[in-house]
């Protein structure tokens, strides 16, 4: 097969510069300096966009703090709900546009881009659920003077937030965040990493066409150190909501102490996949693949330490070699691949590196770890395994973020619980098993935010996510996630 041909709509989006959103205008950047946005699979510039600087997001912020005690905060909550119904609609009429430009500066293949596509849209419309829904309570108290007394409480929304965007998931993350801050009445600087602005400068078009009021939304694009600190740091926003690693985590965490933002950080992970003996090994190991393997390795809950029961593990290893052989890697374009590049010349670099060290550190590389031969241009790696005995190398103990998968075996699981739990990071867990007794016993024990059963990274806007540990602080989706976007007020009347 053949590349997809694009949209016309994609192909004049890609013509013209992209700019900043800044309360309801579209702008150049206050330097006038722009950046290059690559395509992972070619090498290829795909569009030039504005790269903004502290300047513009002080411009950015003044805007949401006007738009937050002026019109948003006269929106009632069934006009936001139906503002975000609105969204949701647009999402799902512009669904393949958003997936291609996914896949152009991501490199996911078209299949994974459409479907991110997709929830996004689903992750809206759930929140567009919450703005009448967001309630308080009365409390029957107490009070020393013994004067007949009222309180109840409400829930109010933060108010300027900085909502800073990885590139591996650059739609999803980006309506992860805004659903929940637009349902609760806040308003948003919405930062997306440099190597991916375009679905996001795409998704702020959207929500000015669903007519959201100017200043609600605002884009920043640019580099880390250019506009995402001066954001962390700015003293007139109220929370950050970050996605990325845990060393960025920290900087944005420490910044936020000069103003005691309230900080939601979703960050690494090296998450512990485990098969049990009475296991179904056919599909435990394509789990374990899948797990792995999805968006290149790219994913903060990618189960890149796989345990196996000591009696499965030749069995395991042969259907993983057999999985990894299976994937297609080339231009995410052409339905015919199952496997897109790495996002960046860094992130492919970073990668070997590790596949260079973990056979120095003595793991035992099963299959993988080259650059695909046929593919000339692009930044590709094959989808890797290692058996690491010892549990020593880097490979087994750092996270990644490419398809590079360890494996070790284990016959104790007292002893496995201990080994799976003992990481710096809490993010995910899975187990495979045919004994719900096993299963429940080990969930329970397992240090990680998400554990999932015969099954991997199955996420809901319903349900809650965030990591245990170095993985994060708060959780995003889930009525979890209103709680963060919300202060708490206490109100006592005296019926005296």
């Amino acid at each position: 097969m053949h590349p997809l041909e694009l949209l016309p709509a994609v192909q004049a989006f890609l013509a013209q510069p992209g700019r900043l959103f800044i309360g309801g205008t579209w702008q150049d950047a206050v330097g006038g300096r722009r950046f290059a946005v690559e395509n992972p699979a070619t090498e290829q510039t795909l569009a030039e966009v504005a790269q903004g600087d502290e300047r513009d997001v002080n411009a950015a912020v003044a805007a949401a703090r006007a738009a937050f005690t002026g019109t948003w905060a006269l929106q009632s909550p069934v006009q936001r709900g139906l503002l975000l119904f609105r969204l949701a609609d647009l999402l799902d009429q512009h669904r393949e546009e958003l997936a291609q430009l996914i896949t152009l500066e991501n490199g996911k293949p078209i299949a994974n881009a459409r479907g991110e596509a997709a929830s996004a849209a689903n992750i809206i419309r759930y929140f567009a659920g919450w703005p009448t829904k967001i309630e308080g309570s009365t409390l029957p108290v107490s009070p020393a003077s013994g004067a007949p007394m009222l309180n109840y409480t409400l829930r109010e929304p933060v108010g300027v937030c900085a909502l800073i965007v990885p590139w591996n998931f650059p739609l999803t993350m980006c309506v992860w965040k805004l659903g929940p801050a637009l349902a609760t009445g806040c308003v948003a600087v919405l930062k997306p990493a440099e190597q991916t602005p375009l679905v996001a400068i795409r998704l702020v078009q959207l929500i000015e066409a669903a007519g959201f009021p100017a200043g609600v939304v605002n884009l920043i694009t640019g580099l880390g150190a250019d506009t995402g600190a001066p954001l962390a740091q700015h003293p007139d926003v109220d929370k950050i909501a970050f996605t990325g690693s845990t060393q960025v985590g920290r900087l944005i965490a420490q910044a936020a102490t000069r103003n005691m933002k309230k900080v939601s950080l979703e960050l690494g992970g090296k998450s512990p996949n485990i098969i049990l003996p009475d296991a179904d090994i056919v599909r435990a190991a394509k789990g374990a693949a899948d797990g792995i393997f999805y968006n290149q390795g790219q994913v903060c809950t990618a189960g890149s330490r796989l345990y196996v029961h000591a009696s499965v593990l030749d069995q395991v290893l042969e259907e993983l070699q057999r999985h990894a052989a299976a994937y297609v890697l080339g231009n995410g374009l052409d339905p015919a691949n199952s496997m897109g590049p790495l996002v960046s010349a860094r992130q492919l670099n970073t990668v070997k590196g590790y596949l260079q060290r973990g056979r120095e550190e003595g793991a035992e590389l099963i299959c993988g770890g080259e650059r695909p031969a046929h593919l000339e241009r692009g930044h590709f790696i094959q989808p890797s395994v290692f058996l690491d005995r010892a549990e020593r190398a880097c490979v087994a103990r750092e996270e990644i973020f490419g398809p590079v998968l360890t494996v070790m075996s284990w016959t104790d699981i007292d002893d496995l619980v201990l080994r799976a739990n003992d990481s710096p990071y809490g993010l995910a867990a899975g187990l495979w098993t045919r004994d719900l007794r096993s299963a429940h016993r080990v969930a329970a024990q397992l240090k990680a935010g998400s554990v999932w059963i015969n099954c991997w990274n199955v996420v809901d806007p319903s349900s809650p996510f965030g990591g245990y540990k170095q993985s994060g602080w708060g959780r995003e989706m889930g009525k979890n996630v209103i709680d963060a976007y919300t202060e708490t007020k206490s109100v006592f009347v005296d019926l005296a």
